[in-house]
């Protein structure tokens, strides 16, 4: 009689709820499994869901307006961003073609209330029942909201207490060391389960050489540049079912080298939770930080080991060591652009080198190499980088700059003042609120409690309105600057003045220089132009305001300057004008030539060099013409041409590198000569290429 009852009952409340303008739209049907584990095992789940198609026929739906969604079968209802069917769902029902929702409990539809109080609101908006095997709901109503709502809640509860289990679980297998987990390189996993070294006797050598690198090195680039100047490759065991798996070798790389030293599986110890990360961290976060926190499991002497746990933690003091304690700020180095330079070729940050000892300095892009092994991106000298941009910050702290900056310092004090006198307004106002609202209160008559009861409500709002605004005035007065005071207006233009020569006072510490270049520069891109001497130099200031700048910095060859053959020909013309090497050097420098090296001048050796580079060193000694001994007839030194042609002795010497005339070198005490094959026929080619009447080709004998 009971059941009966209900039967009918819930049938009359149901026809309540489903309406035509319901029948004329889809009933939708919403299947999930949260993973393929449970769609292959749990299929009576998969079943049931699916048969909520009879009752949406049975709540007078037409079968062709019955549609099936189970595009997220396999997925976790954790969240809607992985669940393609959820969010077809969701547009058809905001879109308002659907009358019915069917699942067979919330859970299927969502296990977080954020994406379940959503569908709610949509389905609310378009008049969209929800169904499930309790009954017909309307999220509009109060009494089916407020259901739907404590049954979303339960959802999301259980998905919590369900992975709470599995925590507790696998935290309780970890501490008896029986948690599975994937061996790094040089393990593998025996027949019975337990972590065993790998049977590859090269995969141990190769994973032992890296500790034993590490012990001689004592830093992970150290491991990196043997390895990869050796051509070794680290094991990786490519996981295909059962057994050890596949063995690839890759390139080694930093990161891997880093897991590896870190990693105290390497000395014998089971670990685990070593990777202790936050919702709320960036990737990047996560990554540089994964390592640092101790792990929730730790049992040493429980498997097989390349290094002892001593080793173990010596390596890990060393590494710590080696790093740097901060990020982006200046380390300790003289260097003044430490941490502002970036490669104008790859974009990455620049490192401040000090070789030699730290007797010199150089700004280097180096991340690819240390991290890859690959050559060095770009590099360039310190000084003359440093000398440039502490030029133009002088220049920007002239003293019409500071002037500048005293004016506006003064228009930001008058809008101070303005602030200022909008706060004493808005403190009078309520002040005056207070006291109209104690003399209402005084007013009224003591035995008219419900008056005097919100009237004195009313004080004490006003008074908390005025206690609020005066904490939020004393800080508003607390974080505004001081205006400076006239003998300081005066100390600062005597330091612009002096600002030179206190930027090269010895007293000056290198980090005052960092400082001030931090607070000026956001950052300088430098791009060194195809191996040459040239550079361009882009600085951001801060503000937003950027300017380029070229620079010449030092190379270690002739051949990298870019206007190195022209400075040989002019070398060439000079000696063939008979100038000597220290009127050269002279010429030189006042055409504003600059050698190769960093010094900014020419001298009479240098000169010499280059000469003889071009074979002419021996000139200024005549008489060592007459030791050849080696001289064959009709041979000339170029010198001995350069009289009978009449031609600058470059384009001779031009004709010798592109081989348009047959010459050979001898030596000649410590130097050596060009002797040039020449007879009369010779001559008369050589004349004609001279004047232009023939194009250069290389000569060859008959």
């Amino acid at each position: 009689m009971t059941g009966s009852h209900l039967t009918m009952k819930g049938t009359m409340f149901l026809s309540e709820k489903v309406q035509g303008h319901h029948r004329d739209r889809l009933a939708i049907v919403y299947v999930r499994q949260s993973t393929l584990r449970q769609l292959e095992h749990h299929q009576e789940s998969t079943r049931l869901q699916y048969a909520l198609v009879e009752r949406a026929l049975q709540l007078g739906w037409p079968r062709e307006r019955v549609k099936v969604i189970d595009d997220d079968l396999g997925r976790s209802g954790s969240s809607a961003a992985d669940r393609p069917g959820f969010q077809r769902l969701v547009a058809e029902v905001g879109l308002g073609h659907v009358g019915l929702v069917l699942g067979i409990e919330m859970s299927r539809l969502a296990r977080s209330c954020r994406d379940w109080y959503q569908l709610l609101e949509i389905c609310a908006l378009s008049e969209t029942l929800l169904a499930d095997c309790d009954g017909v709901y309307d999220a509009g109503w109060y009494n089916d909201r407020m259901l739907l709502g404590l049954k979303g809640t339960l959802s999301e509860a259980e998905l919590h207490l369900l992975k709470a289990r599995m925590h507790e679980g696998r935290r309780a297998k970890a501490q008896r060391g029986d948690l599975f987990f994937t061996p790094p390189r040089g393990y593998v996993r025996g027949p019975g389960g337990e972590i065993v070294l790998d049977s590859d006797e090269r995969v141990r050598d190769v994973v032992q050489l890296v500790f034993d690198t590490f012990e001689r090195y004592g830093t992970i680039n150290g491991v990196l540049s043997y390895l990869v100047a050796h051509g070794l490759k680290l094991p990786h065991r490519v996981r295909s079912g059962a057994g050890k798996g596949e063995l690839a070798w890759h390139a080694p790389n930093r990161y891997t080298l880093t897991d590896m030293l870190r990693n105290p599986t390497y000395a014998g110890a089971y670990a685990y939770g070593r990777r202790k990360s936050r919702p709320s961290q960036s990737r990047s976060a996560q990554g540089s930080s994964r390592w640092s926190a101790e792990p929730d499991v730790l049992i040493k002497e429980r498997l097989p080991a390349y290094i002892s746990w001593d080793t173990y933690e010596r390596n890990q003091k060393q590494i710590v060591a080696n790093g740097s304690a901060h990020r982006g700020t200046p380390r300790g180095g003289p260097a003044l652009l430490a941490d502002l330079l970036t490669c104008g070729r790859c974009g990455r940050r620049m490192a401040a080198l000090y070789p030699n000892g730290g007797r010199f300095q150089r700004y280097a892009c180096s991340r690819a190499s240390v991290n890859y092994g690959a050559p060095l991106c770009q590099s360039l000298s310190g000084p003359r980088l440093n000398a440039l941009v502490a030029d133009l910050m002088l220049q920007t702290l002239a003293p019409a700059a500071l002037e500048a900056s005293l004016q506006a310092a003064e228009d930001l004090e008058l809008e101070r003042a303005t602030l200022h006198r909008q706060w004493r307004q808005r403190l009078e106002r309520a002040r005056y609120d207070v006291e109209r609202a104690q003399r209402q209160y005084d007013a009224a008559e003591p035995e008219n409690r419900l008056v005097v009861r919100s009237l004195e409500q009313r004080w004490e709002a006003t008074l908390a309105d005025e206690l609020r605004l005066q904490t939020e005035h004393r800080q508003f007065l607390a974080e505004q600057p001081l205006p400076p005071t006239p003998q300081e207006r005066a100390a600062i233009a005597q330091l612009a003045s002096d600002m030179p020569a206190i930027w090269t006072s010895v007293d000056t510490m290198p980090a005052d220089r960092q400082a001030i270049a931090r607070l000026m520069l956001e950052r300088i891109i430098v791009t060194v132009k195809d191996n040459s001497e040239a550079v361009a130099v882009e600085c951001h200031w801060a503000g937003g305001v950027q300017t380029h700048h070229e620079l010449r910095r030092p190379v270690a060859h002739l051949t990298q300057m870019s206007n190195h053959t022209a400075l040989l020909e002019r070398i060439g013309d000079l000696h063939a004008s008979g100038h000597k090497a220290p009127m050269i050097a002279e010429t030189l420098n006042a055409e504003g030539w600059m050698p190769p090296k960093r010094r900014a001048t020419f001298t009479a050796d240098m000169v010499r060099q280059l000469l003889h580079r071009i074979g002419i060193s021996i000139a200024p000694h005549r008489g060592w013409v007459t030791r050849l001994k080696q001289r064959e007839p009709g041979e000339l030194t170029i010198n001995e041409l350069v009289a009978r042609l009449g031609i600058p002795y470059s384009t001779i010497y031009t004709w010798i590198q592109r081989r348009v005339v047959t010459a050979r070198k001898v030596p000649v005490l410590s130097h050596s000569l060009w002797l040039i094959r020449v007879d009369e026929a010779e001559f008369s080619r050589l004349r004609q290429l001279r004047h232009g009447m023939t194009i250069p080709q290389p000569f060859c004998e008959s």
